[in-house]
């Protein structure tokens, strides 16, 4: 009598390396579209590839600008909602005390992203084209955009960074709309995101965490995927 064809810890270890294999797959491919993205921009594969490590190292790096009078709990207790376990939700711990609230910076959601838009406008060239497509992704981010306590402003993924295509590919014509893209796409929901929220009274008493991050938290992700993004379907 023949036995299994295949034992069962051969058929796991095949099983762990096909995921292996599909997991770097994936890597390459985000990879691959981001540095395609930033060709479309005028760099190379090679300052492409940089810029992206350095936003993702600086995704996790905050740099005080300054304390407002605020005072928030200095720990937070960090709770998920039943219906939708992946939006955190955090609460201040009863008994600890209260510390000034910092305002601080994101590297890789705002400095970087910065310096990338005014290193674009400068080299070619800044137009009303490009201010109507900022004030567009502006506009629509901060009509999508809502503050979670204690974590920070959250924001749709998908939707910014059609709208930003959209407003480039109508207003911008030529080699330049994926410049444009991105620039609107950064600079807009760094504005229509965080800025214009965090200058409304009514969101900053929601955003009772001791740092208070521009570009960072919820908005990283939305203003990173909608540059990329929408520099890729202008």
């Amino acid at each position: 009598m023949r036995g299994p064809l295949f034992s069962l810890p051969t058929v796991m270890f095949l099983g762990t390396l096909f995921f292996i294999l599909i997991f770097f797959l994936f890597i390459f491919v985000q990879v691959g579209l981001i540095t395609t993205a930033f060709s479309k921009l005028g760099l190379t594969s090679g300052q492409g590839f940089t810029l992206l490590l350095a936003t993702l190292f600086g995704s996790g790096m905050n740099i005080p600008i300054f304390k407002s009078d605020r005072l928030v709990p200095d720990v937070l207790v960090r709770k998920f909602r039943i219906l939708n376990p992946n939006v955190p939700v955090e609460t201040p711990l009863q008994g600890k005390s209260l510390v000034h609230q910092t305002v601080a910076v994101n590297v890789g959601g705002c400095v970087i992203p910065v310096l990338l838009s005014i290193t674009l406008l400068n080299h070619y060239g800044l137009n009303l084209s490009i201010f109507i497509c900022i004030f567009i992704v502006s506009a629509a981010t901060y009509a999508l955009a809502r503050p979670v306590p204690g974590v920070g402003i959250g924001i749709p993924v998908l939707i910014p960074p059609i709208i930003t295509a959209l407003a480039a590919l109508i207003f911008v014509s030529g080699d330049i709309a994926p410049v444009a893209a991105y620039v609107a796409g950064s600079l807009g929901t760094l504005i229509g995101a965080d800025l214009l929220h965090l200058a409304t009274p009514a969101t900053r008493k929601m955003l009772d965490a001791p740092v208070v991050s521009i570009g960072g938290a919820g908005t990283f992700d939305g203003i990173f995927i909608t540059g990329i993004l929408a520099v890729l379907l202008a």
